[in-house]
């Protein structure tokens, strides 16, 4: 930047002197005296011409020439020397004058730097006029005064707190290079570390504080050991006693003074960091804004507890792991750390029913965010604190599945704040010793076992939470921290409740055991004693600070040496989680990506093993393929021909109806003595069957043929392209898209009209629709012989036929019947014109003629065989009739007059016929005009509803193809997160 700046100051200043007048400078006389600057006056003086007038005047034109020329050459080359000299010296003071703008790179717009490059500045200044170009250009004064103004603004905060942690022996824990960066305002802000701007008042007396503090510890070490050296006499001296008494009090004194003085400089940091990262906010440097550190790490950590891990590939990746024991301030802890009361409470009661990850990251405002929401709760506003906590508590609620009481699956959320600790915690459900009424049966074990899958990870830093107010013994946690973490290497122990503790306990030296790591048998990198209210839920994150300042002040713990300074408030508990938190992460995170290219490796080593000429889809992608497939096939049925329609809905509809108009209508109607009762008979069951069933079974027939016809562009086979992965999706997207669609409830109203309209009409107008209900009498009559023919068959058993070629045989039941069938059959070639009914005679004759035959027969057999033997006699003789009225056209134009041919069953079946064609038309212009419409959009919606449903995907698109792309895309997606994140965390460095 100086280069450019400097060449900037450059070309103003030859601007401004081509402007500049310049003064027109008499040249002397090639003969004038010369300055006396030259070896050549140590010569011996000589008279000069010019010095006597007297004398005539004297030309050595040649002699002089020479002279002069021999002094100019020693002139220039003295001149260029000195010149240089005193360039570089004057080139080297302005370079040391310009501040050091490169941490201010990103203010000056990238094209500023290839100015000379892209722009002919000498073009510039031939075409413009000087003055006017002189006066576009900046004043480089200013600008350089505005830099030092920002550079002196950004300056102080950052060296003055690198000026304190250095004296501080409240921040030891701070002194490793990882936790500096850690202690930054956020990852895309610099502080520029060499100016030098601070109270020096401040740091002095910091510095002499410092002195004092050690100078008293020494002193009290002195007394200390004087009195246990003096303990094997007697009585103790009094002087030396009170002596120790007082340097203590006078020791505690100095360090809570030191730290009034050092928590102010820490909130006046504070205040500055948020300063600057409220004007990067708002985007005054208008540059990209880059995710932090932390939320790298954040997304990580969120990936990977979805990834169904395989290959052993497991999440050792370290986090901050709260535990304890029900009610022991866990909750409280985080909250302290989070510095907002953002989680449900209640007294006594399991609150936390799900693992919650919290991720602290430093920021200009204090907002908390859930991984899959956008909406931003003020942590500032008590209504947006309550919103935040019974969000919480709904999603806790919800994840739990019925008959449980605590649930696996972790919520996600982050919180963002100025000053607080960058880090990632889980809180997890208290740990419990006895199944309470309401609770699931399983309860204590899952909260165990959930307890255990995230403290075996070798990396996790444990953050031991155990309640001051109770008895040591009743401890769970402590066990079972202590079989994950034997050696106490990530093991971080909390005491809470202290104030409660110091009050109860008749013997406090226990609160100095525990601290020391002496009563339990369980071992931790360090220990803490914090306070976290007085028990009031209202209580705000301030007035709990203030209390435990307050109760740490006054406490004899610290006035007897019980616990030390660097052992006590929420606030080193955080700076401390903090340090341990970074420097496992820049321990494990490079091993972690190792192993996870080694899985990628595995993975796309299968894939080119089983799947060569396959794209690798996951999912998502292979749910969009179907899904287009599938829309493909639904736009499919609006390009089906009318008369296909037609005669798909005339055939059903005729399969649907066949039965009731043969056995309801005609054959009771054939049974009339005449043509005037038959066609009376007619109307009336054709009225009634119009009015009540006959559209509904119509609308019935199109919804089932738009449902196989969908059905079947749905199963057809593409050939080569044909995948069958997706042929579960589609089933289920059919069943589910038939079950949401409902045909239009006033079809049917309409409907009816058209067909009574249709049934009504006896008018046949030629030859040829005589013809065509000739043709489907017939055809109905030789279906019902076939399926007679089968009854019968059924009922009497194999003919002589297959008994002697198939070797079958009857049954006994058949053979009654079919002798029960011979009798009947000799009954009808006495009498061809017998009713459709058997008297009470005829069926006492064939009951006797069977029984004369050792046939033991009842009335109910055969009357049944009866039926079906009429039946077929009856369909027989209609069918023979048709061939009669193939010629009656002639006399039904004359209305059978003077004729005996009775053709009413023919105009029967030309109605039915015509009401078949009229109803399937309907029904097509239906179909094809709204109903498809309608069922396309059912299919959108559908697919959109299934889109959404992750577990639905997952259930219709399955097999290891589809998990091994899944698995490919996971693995991919975390290694390349994770190497972003260690190249952050490198700069960082």
């Amino acid at each position: 930047m100086k280069f450019a700046v400097r060449k900037l100051c450059l070309l103003n200043r030859a601007v401004r002197r081509l402007t500049a007048p310049r003064a027109h400078l008499r040249r002397l006389h090639w003969t004038s005296k010369p300055q006396p600057y030259s070896t050549f006056n140590r010569l011996p003086a000589r008279p000069s011409p010019l010095q006597t007038a007297n004398y005539p005047h004297r030309t050595f034109i040649l002699a002089r020439l020479a002279t002069r020329l021999l002094k100019i050459r020693y002139l220039v080359l003295g001149s260029a020397v000195g010149g240089g000299y005193t360039a570089k010296k004057t080139y080297d003071e302005w370079k040391e004058m310009l501040p050091d703008l490169t941490a201010y790179k990103w203010i000056i717009p990238d094209f500023v730097w290839k100015l000379d490059e892209n722009i002919d500045f000498e073009k510039f200044r031939k075409i413009l006029d000087g003055v006017e170009f002189a006066k576009l250009l900046p004043d480089f004064d200013k600008v350089g005064e505005s830099l030092d103004h920002l550079k002196s603004l950004l300056t102080p905060g950052e060296s003055l707190y690198n000026e304190v942690k250095g004296v501080s022996d409240l921040l030891l824990l701070l002194d490793s290079t990882e936790n500096s960066a850690a202690m930054k305002a956020s990852d895309s802000q610099a502080f520029d570390i060499n100016g030098k701007q601070h109270k020096k008042s401040v740091l002095g007396e910091l510095v002499l504080i410092q002195q004092q503090i050690q100078e008293h510890e020494e002193t009290t070490r002195r007394a200390a050991d004087q009195l246990n050296s003096g303990s094997s006499q007697h009585r103790p001296k009094v002087s030396d006693k009170d002596k120790a008494e007082h340097l203590q009090e006078e020791l505690l004194r100095t360090q809570l003074k030191y730290q009034r003085i050092l928590e102010r400089l820490e909130k006046e940091n504070k205040e500055l960091r948020k300063q600057v990262l409220q004007r990067d906010d708002k985007g005054i440097h208008q540059r990209k804004m880059k995710k932090s550190l932390i939320d790298l790490y954040s997304e990580v950590l969120d990936i990977l507890s979805d990834y169904d891990s395989n290959y052993n590939t497991q999440d050792h990746l370290p986090r901050v792991v709260v535990v304890g024991d029900q009610s022991a301030g866990k909750t409280s802890v985080l909250e302290m750390i989070a510095q907002a009361r953002i989680f449900p409470r209640g007294s006594g009661e399991m609150m936390t029913r799900a693992p919650v990850k919290v991720t602290l990251s430093e920021g200009p405002h204090h907002v908390a965010m859930f991984k899959d929401s956008s909406r931003e709760f003020d942590l500032t506003k008590e209504d947006d604190l309550a919103a935040l906590r019974n969000e919480i508590e709904i999603r806790m609620r919800s994840s739990v599945k019925e008959g449980q009481t605590v649930s696996p699956e972790t919520i996600s959320l982050s919180v963002k704040g100025p000053g607080l600790q960058r880090m990632v915690l889980v809180d997890l459900p208290g740990v419990i010793s006895t199944v309470t009424s309401g609770m699931a049966a399983g309860t204590k074990d899952i909260i165990f076992s959930i307890s255990k899958a995230y403290m075996q990870n070798p990396n996790a830093i444990i953050l031991c939470i155990q309640d001051g107010s109770v008895d040591a013994e009743r401890s769970i946690v402590t066990d079972l921290v202590s079989q994950m973490d034997p050696q106490g290497r990530r093991t971080i122990f909390v005491l809470t409740k202290v104030d409660l503790a110091e009050k109860n306990l008749a013997s406090p030296s226990r609160i100095q055991q525990i601290v020391e790591g002496k009563l339990f048998p369980m071992k931790a990198l360090g220990y803490f004693a914090v306070v976290t209210g007085r028990g009031n839920t209202n209580e705000g994150i301030d007035a709990i600070k203030d209390y435990e300042g307050e109760f740490f002040q006054n406490s004899k713990l610290l006035k007897t040496g019980m616990l030390k300074a660097h052992q006590v408030t929420t606030k080193n508990l955080s700076l401390a989680v903090s340090d341990c938190f970074w420097k496992m992460v820049r321990e494990s995170v490079e091993q972690q990506a190792d192993a996870f290219k080694a899985t990628r490796f595995n993975l796309e080593t299968e894939w080119k093993n089983n799947y060569p000429q396959l794209r690798e889809l996951d999912r998502n992608e292979l749910y969009e393929k179907a899904k287009n497939e599938i829309l493909d096939e639904v736009i499919s049925l609006s390009q089906v021909t009318p008369k296909h329609w037609e005669e798909i809905l005339k055939r059903k509809l005729w399969e649907r109806v066949s039965n009731h108009v043969m056995e309801n209508i005609y054959l009771p109607a054939a049974q009339s003595v005449n043509s005037g009762t038959f066609n009376t008979t007619v109307d009336i069951k054709l009225k009634q069957w119009t009015d009540k069933q006959l559209p509904h079974k119509a609308v019935e027939v199109a919804w089932e043929t738009l449902e196989d016809e969908f059905a079947r562009f749905m199963s057809e086979p593409k050939g080569k392209d044909h995948d069958n992965i997706f042929d579960k999706l589609k089933q289920a997207v059919k069943d589910e898209s038939i079950k949401r669609h409902k045909w239009n409830e006033q079809a049917e109203d309409s409907l009816r009209v058209i067909q009574h309209n249709a049934l009504e009409d006896r008018s046949i107008s030629d030859k040829q629709q005589w013809d065509a209900a000739i043709n489907f009498l017939e055809e109905t009559l030789h279906s019902r012989i076939r399926d007679t023919d089968s009854a019968i068959h059924d009922m009497v058993g194999p003919d002589w036929q297959e008994r002697w070629f198939y070797w079958k045989s009857r049954t006994p039941e058949q053979h009654v019947h079919n002798e029960t069938k011979a009798e009947l059959e000799r009954l009808i070639k006495i009498n061809e014109e017998h009713t459709a009914y058997l008297a009470n005679d005829e069926v006492t004759t064939v009951r006797k003629n069977l029984e004369a035959k050792s046939v033991n027969v009842d009335t109910i057999l055969i009357k049944d065989t009866w039926h079906q033997i009429y039946r077929r006699h009856f369909l027989k003789k209609s069918l023979n009739h048709c061939n009669l009225c193939r010629r009656g056209f002639h006399y039904y134009q004359r209305h059978f007059i003077d004729s005996e041919l009775d053709c009413n069953n023919v105009i029967l079946f030309w109605r039915i016929q015509r009401m078949l064609m009229i109803t399937a038309n309907t029904l097509r212009q239906q179909l094809t005009n709204t109903e498809v419409r309608r069922l396309e959009k059912n299919v959108k919606e559908v697919l959109e509803d299934f889109a959404e449903d992750s577990g639905k995907k997952v259930q219709l698109l399955t097999g290891r193809r589809v998990q091994l792309a899944e698995d490919l895309k996971r693995v991919r997606e975390i290694q390349e997160k994770l190497e972003v994140f260690i190249e952050a965390l490198l700069q960082e460095k």
